[in-house]
Parts: C-alpha cells; sequence; structure tokens
C-alpha cells in the first residue's frame, strides 16, 4: 500500500485538490428554465465561485428562500441596506438610476411588441407578455441587513425575490464566472 501510493502521490495529490476545490472553492451549476434569457439560456453550464464577494448585477447562485431543494441562477440587485426602486422600467437603488444593458434585448422586442415571439415555446408566458404594460413591473423595497435581492433577466416570467423574497447570506451559493457549456457560448463574467 505505502509503495502504491509513493508511486501514485502526484495522482493522490490531484484528486485530493480537485475534491477541495469542489468542496469549497468552485461549484458547477445547471440553468434550469427561462427566468435569465436573453444573458443565459435553460441546460447551459456555468462555474460559479462559493468564495467571491457580492456585488450589484452579478450573476449568483442562491437557495430559493421558499423552497430549499431549488438552486436559483439571478442576477443580484440589491444589497443589504439597499433601497430598490422599479418604476416605468428604470432601476433605481438609493436613489441613483442604474443602467441594465443586459435587458436592452427584451426591452426593445417587447416596446416592439414581439416578445411573444420569443416566448413561442409556452403559451403562457406568451400571455403574460401580451397583457403586460411594463417589462418589469414597479416597486418599491428595502433590503434588510444581512440579505440581497435577486431577479431574473427575463423579468416577466421570473420567480425571484419579487416573489420568493430576499435571499439570506446564508442562502447565497456563489457567485457566476464562467458558462462553459456551450463551448461556442464560453464566456468569462
Amino acid at each position: 500500500m505505502v509503495k502504491i501510493l509513493k508511486e501514485n502521490w502526484l495522482l493522490l495529490f490531484f484528486i485530493v485538490a480537485v475534491v477541495l476545490i469542489r468542496l469549497f472553492v468552485l461549484t458547477p451549476v445547471q440553468v434550469s428554465g427561462h427566468s435569465m434569457d436573453p444573458t443565459l439560456a435553460d441546460k447551459q453550464r456555468l462555474i460559479a465561485s462559493k468564495i467571491s464577494s457580492y456585488d450589484r448585477q452579478d450573476i449568483v447562485i442562491c437557495v430559493e428562500p421558499d423552497d430549499p431543494s431549488k438552486i436559483a441562477v439571478k442576477r443580484l440587485i440589491g444589497i443589504p441596506g439597499d433601497t430598490i426602486e422599479m418604476k416605468d422600467d428604470v432601476l433605481t437603488i438609493n436613489g441613483e438610476v442604474y443602467e441594465e444593458p443586459y435587458l436592452d434585448e427584451f426591452k426593445e422586442k417587447f416596446a416592439d411588441d414581439q416578445l411573444q415571439d420569443e416566448y413561442s415555446y409556452r403559451e403562457m408566458f406568451q400571455q403574460i407578455a401580451a397583457g403586460a404594460e411594463h417589462f418589469t413591473d414597479d416597486f418599491t423595497v428595502t433590503v434588510p441587513e444581512g440579505s440581497y435581492f435577486v431577479m431574473g433577466d427575463n423579468r416577466l416570467i421570473s420567480r425571484d425575490s419579487r416573489s420568493f423574497g430576499v435571499v439570506t447570506e446564508d442562502q447565497m451559493e456563489g457567485k457566476v464566472l464562467l458558462r462553459f457549456w456551450p463551448l461556442n457560448q464560453l464566456k468569462l463574467f
């Protein structure tokens, strides 16, 4: 046994390193659903850092507060203490307007009444798009200490902090660093 370990120490070291990195540093995640369209698509695969700090507009993974068996991929909108207001599709945080260029494609389709075509895979989504007055409904919320406010980029259909509430610090699982699948859409975030 000792001889095998001596001869294969490098392989053993590599296996232990991979396991430790997976447990404590990086985690793979698969996008489930269309709530992050067009930024991320259903079934794409990502790598997230478990040790990164979080900033507004980062893409994060978190446990859904009302269903701990589900992991969500969302955009971080508000950090502890922020007052967030969405009015007429304009995001304001602590009185400062925040640009959201990642929403431009779907906002343009919404304005041109073409978002229903984007939702051709699901009739219910087409009906939501047809009946909506804004791409993002108006709201105001103050994020409690120790909590975060997350939203999907596909605001009309996303199930996020507007429906399941704020995400506590211990429910935050990581910050997305990389989309690695499909390979032709490889991207660092």
